[in-house]
């Protein structure tokens, strides 16, 4: 038997593992990545690249730690998180939806305007982050009026979701397509003269206020919130230094290399250092800051990066294209709606993380193949996969932390409750999305 094999089956149970416990997920993508370098000692050349065979068995693992993990990636999630949690530290997103509520002529549109502006939040802040910002706002809101916070708090998530996909910051996804696909922060606007995927979602963002107003345009009273005030406007400045800077060094640089995650991680420790000098924070303070930041995310992307590589390498991603290529027969659009059909469900249950690392080599050679931009196929992969998460309340972290906010308050949600509302959403923002993406780009 083929050592490919090997590696596919360890793959696929690591999978199915991760699917099943969650929560510790990290242990065995560790494991995997530990098997995959035992087997890539005692069979060089044949777990991961061929040029390792005459180069020594000890090599796969500078090779894993080297080449197959995207340190440049990790340095700009790291940074964006800790500028992120400085940003609701700051309460500047508080002010701003408190200021939305003040200047609406009704609290329906002031509910609508709180989702645009927490999927606006989320497209350069971390998604569970961007929720955690608005739901005392919403909640708060939501009793004032005697609304039921449920659809308030699903729009939360669903919107920040949908909105971290818009740029290379976003959301993890993001950096891993531009990673792979060589866009820089700027090519997530306009690539090859044509719009790129933040306006691609930018109409899912539309249709998506529409579908809401549907559901909160009968509330016509007005509500006044406690105002409140800023601790500092530090947080804010750094994270338009970040947007500016990442535009700036794309400019100048027509991949990501080192610069864009040296620059995004040397922020984030400037603003670790603002919090503990400037503001006065403690040791204990400043640590429990870093340490509630997304670091499962962190070890568990190290691990897919390994796992994939090694599955990349063995040739078993390119044996994957081919099987989809003779299955659409060659027709572009049978493969765009089955790329993007198969990404919203495989999404809507597993994260998107491992699956859009393992597709993205597969859509990108499938569109190759058939003679088509390579972007109608893997922008639909990373729509489908990052939209597809708001399908079930477990597609999202954001979905289970709206969930047990929920739960907490009082306002316990069923698989089916949120299906009501997630479902709708999900198909009406991802069908204008897609048809924009076949607009634009086909």
């Amino acid at each position: 038997m083929e050592l490919k094999w090997i590696v596919l089956a360890l793959a696929i149970l690591m999978y199915i593992f991760v699917i099943i416990f969650q929560n510790k997920k990290v242990w065995f993508t560790t494991g995997a990545v530990f098997l995959l370098l035992i087997l890539g000692m005692i069979f060089p050349g044949q777990v991961f690249s061929e040029g390792l065979a005459s180069s020594g068995r000890f090599t796969v693992i500078s090779h894993s730690l080297l080449e197959l993990i995207n340190w440049n990636i990790l340095m700009i999630y790291v940074g964006s998180m800790i500028i992120a949690a400085l940003f609701i530290y700051s309460k500047v997103p508080a002010i701003i939806a408190d200021r939305i509520v003040s200047h609406s002529p009704n609290t329906g549109i002031a509910v609508v305007l709180i989702l645009a502006m927490t999927g606006i939040i989320s497209i350069f802040v971390e998604n569970v982050a961007t929720v955690l910002v608005m739901a005392p706002i919403a909640m708060a809101l939501s009793k004032k009026l005697k609304l039921n916070p449920i659809p308030f708090m699903i729009g939360l998530a669903v919107m920040s979701n949908l909105e971290g996909t818009a740029t290379l910051v976003g959301d993890p996804p993001s950096m891993i397509f531009a990673s792979y696909s060589g866009y820089n922060f700027n090519d997530f606007f306009v690539h090859q003269g044509k719009l790129s995927i933040f306006f691609i979602i930018q109409v899912g963002m539309i249709v998506g206020c529409i579908f809401f107003y549907c559901i909160f345009g009968r509330v016509k009273e007005k509500a006044q919130i406690e105002k409140d005030t800023a601790i500092s406007y530090v947080p804010l400045v750094l994270l338009l230094l970040m947007i500016f800077g990442l535009a700036g060094i794309s400019f100048f640089s027509t991949e990501l290399g080192y610069s864009s995650g040296c620059f995004v991680l040397g922020l984030g420790i400037i603003g670790l250092l603002w919090y503990k000098f400037c503001q006065k924070k403690n040791a204990s303070e400043l640590w429990t800051l870093v340490k509630e930041l997304d670091w499962e995310t962190i070890f568990f992307l190290i691990g897919i990066f390994v796992v994939v590589g090694a599955i990349s390498e063995t040739g078993l991603l390119q044996d994957f294209a081919v099987f989809i290529e003779n299955l659409i027969g060659g027709n572009v659009f049978l493969g765009f709606i089955l790329i993007l059909a198969f990404s919203v469900l495989i999404s809507g249950f597993v994260d998107n993380v491992p699956y859009i690392i393992v597709m993205l080599p597969v859509a990108q050679t499938l569109a190759a193949n058939i003679g088509v931009a390579q972007e109608i196929y893997m922008f639909a992969l990373l729509v489908g996969s990052c939209l597809g998460g708001n399908l079930t309340p477990f597609g999202a972290s954001a979905n289970i932390v709206a969930m047990g906010i929920l739960k907490k308050e009082g306002y316990p949600v069923n698989f089916g409750g949120f299906l009501k509302i997630s479902a709708p959403f999900t198909i009406l923002t991802t069908a204008s999305a897609a048809a924009v993406l076949w607009l634009i780009w086909a």
